[in-house]
């Protein structure tokens, strides 16, 4: 199991207080960015003129469906590129935030399917819900919850996304043992995430400001696919995003041998 932290409560208030100052501060299309409000300096995760996609793996056509001020370029990751979403599908996105990948899983299972975001900031869950009502969005919604006690019943979700938000919780094990409750059986996971290359220094990772700034909290693959192992998860994937530039505000974490990741899993279909 991994180690939780010492202070967590710590830990997981400076998380709270960053991201509430975060959607109240920022403007639509993130204006905040030019200085790092979250995990990547993409702001907006707007792809460049005569590009057809954004350096997140968001396409062109992602964007289109997802209003401005949902898109706050907190992510490290696209995390609904990483499977498929079928029309009808339930999906689960744990700590949505402004709410870019929910709006982007609500255009992928259409109308007969259905989104749920759930995040611990109501600042996030406001702003969320006011550009969901704005957009017409009616399979949308979004709760307020932590994700380590997720308000969503059993077995009730089909597919559970998330973008870099498990390395900001003290015990990810915590988490990853809620999603594979709620998924159903077969359900799959996949999230983008920050992985760690090498070990953090013990004064990173207690350090709050760190922590909540997308660095601290990193996991090895390693231990990241024995805790998936130990929540119940099988065919687990943890991939480290391909050596690239490295954007403003992962540069720090870069330092620390902190880079994007891809992580997929499946609940087992049978007990």
């Amino acid at each position: 199991m991994t180690d939780v932290p010492p202070r967590a409560d710590g830990l997981r208030e400076a998380v709270r207080e960053r991201y509430s100052a975060i959607a109240r501060d920022v403007g639509p299309c993130c204006g905040g960015c030019a200085d790092g409000c979250g995990c990547t300096s993409a702001c907006c995760a707007a792809p460049g003129p005569g590009s057809s996609g954004s350096p997140l793996g968001y396409s062109s056509d992602d964007l289109a469906v997802v209003p401005s001020g949902a898109n706050l370029g907190l992510g490290c990751g696209n995390p609904t590129a990483l499977l498929e979403l079928r029309p009808g599908e339930v999906v689960l996105d744990l700590g949505s935030g402004g709410g870019i990948d929910c709006f982007v899983a609500a255009h992928r299972v259409g109308p007969t399917g259905r989104v749920i975001g759930v995040d611990m900031t109501p600042e996030m869950i406001r702003r969320a819900r006011e550009q969901a009502a704005q957009a017409g969005s009616r399979n949308l919604e979004f709760r307020l919850g932590e994700i380590e006690h997720l308000p969503v019943a059993d077995a009730s979700v089909d597919v559970v996304i998330s973008n870099c938000v498990i390395n900001l919780v003290p015990d990810p094990a915590e988490v990853y043992r809620e999603a594979f409750r709620v998924l159903r059986p077969g359900g799959r996971l996949a999230v983008a995430d920050v992985v760690a290359s090498r070990p953090i220094p013990e004064e990173i990772r207690t350090d709050p400001a760190r922590w909540a700034s997308c660095s601290a909290g990193a996991r090895s693959p390693d231990e990241v696919t024995t805790t998936l192992r130990g929540a119940g998860f099988v065919e687990i994937s943890v991939e480290l995003r391909a050596p690239g530039p490295t954007p403003e505000s992962l540069r720090d974490p870069a330092d620390l041998g902190v880079v994007s990741g891809s992580i997929r899993a499946t609940k087992p279909r049978t007990p």
